[in-house]
This record gives C-alpha cells, sequence and structure tokens, in this order.
C-alpha cells in the first residue's frame, strides 16, 4: 500500500488534515471495507500523535464511515443492502430536490458553472482504470458543489454532502464497473440539460433517475461481496 500521500502537510489544522486523509484512504478503498485500522500503524503513516488519530477516528465513527468492533477495535465500515438501498432511498429524495431548487433559483453565472462543470465531466467519461473512476469522483464533487450552491439551501447541502460521505466508497466501485463511468456521464447530461430548459420537474426526475441507477448498481455489488 502506498501511503506516502498521507504524509500530513501544514494547510488546515492538523486535525482536519489526519480526518480528511483517513476519509480519502476508504473512499478511494486504499482501506477496504472490513479492514481494521490500527492506530500505531496510522501513527507512523501519517506522523501523528495517538490523540489525533483517535480523534480523527471518532469523526469517523460517527460518519458512519469505521466501526468500533469489541475485542477488535476500529474498523472500516462493512455496508449491508438495507443500509445501502436506505442511503440511496434518502440521497435520490435529497438530490431532486437540489436539482429542482437550482433550477428554479441558479443565476446566470451558477448555470455557466454547471455546464463548464460537465464539460470538464466529459473530459474523463471514457477514460479506463482506477485513476479515471477517482478523477471523475472529484469532478463529480465539483459538480454537485456547484448545484448546491446555485440551490441556495444550506440546510440541503449539510444533509446531502453527509449522505453522499456515507456512500462515498459504493461510489467508487460503482463507478469502476464496466460502462459505468460513460453511463452516469449522460445522466447528468440529462440533469443539465433539464436544467438549461428550466423544467424543474424534469431536472428532479433526472437527478431521481441517476440516483437509482447508481442505487442498483450498488447492491449488486454488495451482493456479489457478500455470496
Amino acid at each position: 500500500m502506498n501511503t506516502n500521500r498521507l504524509v500530513v502537510r501544514p494547510v488546515a489544522t492538523l486535525r482536519q488534515q489526519v480526518i480528511d486523509g483517513l476519509r480519502s484512504c476508504i473512499s478511494d478503498l486504499t482501506f477496504k471495507p472490513g479492514d481494521r485500522l490500527i492506530e500505531r500503524e496510522l501513527c507512523e503513516m501519517l506522523g501523528v500523535s495517538r490523540t489525533l488519530v483517535r480523534e480523527a477516528l471518532s469523526q469517523l465513527v460517527a460518519e458512519g464511515l469505521v466501526q468500533i468492533i469489541p475485542h477488535k477495535g476500529p474498523i472500516v465500515s462493512v455496508m449491508t443492502g438495507d443500509e445501502a438501498r436506505g442511503l440511496y432511498e434518502v440521497r435520490a429524495v435529497l438530490e431532486a430536490l437540489a436539482g429542482r431548487q437550482f433550477t428554479e433559483r441558479a443565476t446566470d453565472e451558477h448555470r455557466a458553472a454547471l455546464k463548464l462543470a460537465l464539460t470538464k465531466l466529459a473530459l474523463i467519461r471514457d477514460m479506463k482504470g482506477e485513476d479515471s473512476t477517482m478523477l471523475f469522483l472529484k469532478q463529480k464533487a465539483q459538480f454537485y458543489d456547484v448545484m448546491l450552491e446555485g440551490a441556495s439551501n444550506p440546510v440541503l447541502t449539510e444533509m446531502l454532502r453527509l449522505v453522499h460521505t456515507r456512500v462515498m466508497m459504493l461510489r467508487a466501485t460503482t463507478l469502476s464497473q464496466e460502462g459505468r463511468l460513460p453511463q452516469s456521464y449522460d445522466e447528468i447530461a440529462t440533469i443539465v440539460d433539464a436544467v438549461m430548459r428550466n423544467d424543474a420537474d424534469a431536472a428532479a426526475a433526472a437527478c431521481k433517475r441517476h440516483v437509482e441507477q447508481a442505487e442498483r448498481l450498488a447492491v449488486q455489488v454488495l451482493a456479489a461481496v457478500t455470496t
């Protein structure tokens, strides 16, 4: 496992850097579901104190990314099919609302930024390999940032980002499935098309369909892992 990128640099607060570094390792499957997270090893990787590592792990437990197992300690959370369905159902409702409110409230600048985010996704849609999946996820996060800013609903932003954090392990896995990356792009393009036509109903429906497709793949992946 390459842990060079985990070296902490003095940009954000040290505690936040540790949280972000561990969260990133979980989302890109450097640490896979069920992997033990041994404090001593994490301290060595990050070059920080055990206190900071424990604080970071506590935050990730609160986010649902880490579980504490009696007599074993912290592990990367293992999601069940039912948990995945529940999260994706909530995500579908929230993203549909985001699409609707963006269409109704976004400024011309927001709309231009959304089109630019889609253009950047188009550059990645036909790429292959793990790097393409992570690049697409990062650019897709920027797409959602624009959408949530244009939706102008801070409560929605907070709730959807929490859900995205919970499902990010599955998002990386589903996007790596054959053909999913271009399909995901096409679904997002449909959302943008509806927004540009000022059709709030169509934008909400397209957002919901996009999440439902991701849910279907996520449940399939979980079923394959557990059988």
